[in-house]
């Protein structure tokens, strides 16, 4: 009985084999299947939902273009070990025939890192008018009642003119600040708690102020510090003499301290804290910047009374710092202010939860959508609900908008990258560890309008040789499609 067990094993054993290297023979039978191993889907249009996000691929016949990018892809990216243990996906659509030249795991999802402030901008085009909102008000010859909206530019040291601040300067001593319209946390969901004193990832607010961070500088052997209200709460444990120091922040206050350090200190950015309420740090730095006293009351006795709007930058330069130097903190308050605007309130989850039912009801992939600015690994996202975003973003606002807010070739983040390309490439980077993405448009030498996406997640390589073979996919794109 045994005997006739081990017979029937050994048997199942030669018949699995048997299969397995049909396919591996059929696969590399030509130089042409091998440029085609990957899979390719047509389809007419990106714009419609599919039944179910695990729908198979149609198959359809493959144009003679098709095969050529196939072969691209094949040489810069899956045929390369850097991408072996890595999750790949990529969506090529041409803008004018309007359909998929190529799809490789386009319908699966990937954390997308940064490619998610292709949301947040593409809400703000949408939501936010032609300047952003500083604060609300209302008029009075004796009292001015102010209500901030987050606004990430005030007093930010990137935009020199500050017309909202000497608004508030003018009219300092008969204004009285309310509690503004606030429902998020300082933190996103999903964000990771230990680099809570990193320089991309200052606390969310409702009254920003200096970019929410505390700036120092070494100046020989003192240090600059700014906002100069903070600088009592610094602590020098370590000598500054030698420049042998760094500086830490406590990670539930604005306690920072001089320690010593292996490295040579020059400058940094360093979060503060903004706490639970805005009196209690937002407030205070303003009223020493003023250097006046301000009122606070947690209400109005009516909120129906006719609120203005003051108007500070122009939406389209802070969306371009956004997006050029992927700062996430305007990011982060870009979606809150569009929250304020259409909404009513400074709610992330409520307006992320209302754009996706609306704006993005039509996305082929519903996506989970957490942040504005891709900090959080909860962001799952398909490449190609980033081919039609990008592609209603192109539909809907005019395309010299779009080209002064991405960055092209040799810019902004794509700095060192597409150095031969500027006007041929406007696109947004994305990274965390072990992940990059890159999405956006290209122009080929013929012509060609193309929107694309590539996602990669858990590369075990550097994020440069992830960047540069990317890089050699689209160019070749550029130069040959």
């Amino acid at each position: 009985m045994i005997k006739q067990q081990f017979l029937y094993m050994a048997l199942l054993l030669i018949i699995s084999s048997c299969k397995v290297q049909k396919v591996t023979t059929s696969s590399a039978s030509s130089e042409e299947a091998k440029a085609l191993s990957v899979q390719i889907f047509d389809s007419a249009a990106p714009l419609q939902s599919t039944e179910s996000t695990t729908k198979q691929p149609v198959e359809t016949t493959i144009t003679k273009a098709d095969k050529t990018i196939a072969a691209k892809v094949n040489a810069a990216i899956l045929n390369k070990l850097a991408f072996a243990p890595a999750h790949v996906g990529i969506s090529i659509y041409d803008y004018a025939k309007q359909k998929y030249l190529f799809n490789y795991q386009a319908e699966k999802y990937f954390v997308p890192a940064s490619n998610t402030k292709i949301f947040t901008c593409y809400a703000a085009l949408k939501y936010l008018k032609d300047s952003i909102v500083a604060f609300e008000y209302l008029p009075a010859d004796d009292n001015i009642t102010v209500r901030f909206t987050g606004d990430p530019t005030f007093l930010h040291s990137d935009f020199k003119q500050q017309n909202a601040f000497t608004f508030l300067q003018q009219n300092a001593d008969k204004i009285t600040v309310v509690t503004p319209r606030w429902n998020a946390a300082a933190f996103g969901d999903g964000w990771a708690w230990n680099d809570f004193d990193a320089d991309y990832m200052p606390e969310r607010s409702a009254l920003p102020i200096y970019g929410n961070v505390v700036k120092f500088e070494r100046k020989g052997n003192a240090l600059k510090i700014a906002p100069k209200s903070l600088k009592d709460s610094l602590n020098i444990f370590s000598s500054m003499a030698e420049g042998d120091f760094k500086i830490n922040r406590d990670k539930n206050d604005n306690y920072f301290e001089v320690v010593k350090s292996t490295k040579k200190f020059n400058s940094v950015q360093i979060p503060f804290s903004v706490k639970k309420s805005m009196e209690e740090v937002s407030l205070h730095l303003l009223e020493d910047t003023l250097n006046r006293s301000l009122q606070f009351a947690s209400a109005v006795n009516d909120d129906k009374n006719g609120w203005k709007k003051y108007y500070s930058q122009p939406t389209d330069s802070m969306l371009k710092k956004m997006m050029h130097e992927s700062d996430n903190f305007f990011a982060e308050q870009t979606l809150l202010m569009v929250a304020n605007e259409n909404i009513g309130t400074m709610d992330d989850d409520k307006i992320i939860t209302k754009i996706l039912q609306n704006d993005f009801a039509g996305m082929p992939q519903k996506p989970k959508w957490v942040d504005g600015s891709g900090l959080s690994r909860y962001n799952l996202i398909t490449p190609q609900d980033f081919v039609w975003v990008l592609t209603q973003m192109k539909n809907q606002f005019a395309w010299e908008r779009i080209q002064a807010i991405f960055p092209t070739g040799d810019d902004g983040t794509l700095g060192g990258l597409y150095k031969n390309y500027a006007g041929k490439i406007y696109a947004k980077t994305g990274t965390l560890s072990n992940t990059v993405a890159l999405s956006g448009f290209i122009t080929t030498h013929k012509g060609k309008e193309l929107v694309f996406s590539v996602l990669v997640n858990a590369h075990q390589s550097s994020a440069s040789t992830i960047r540069k073979s990317i890089e050699q996919l689209i160019t070749n794109i550029i130069e040959t499609y």
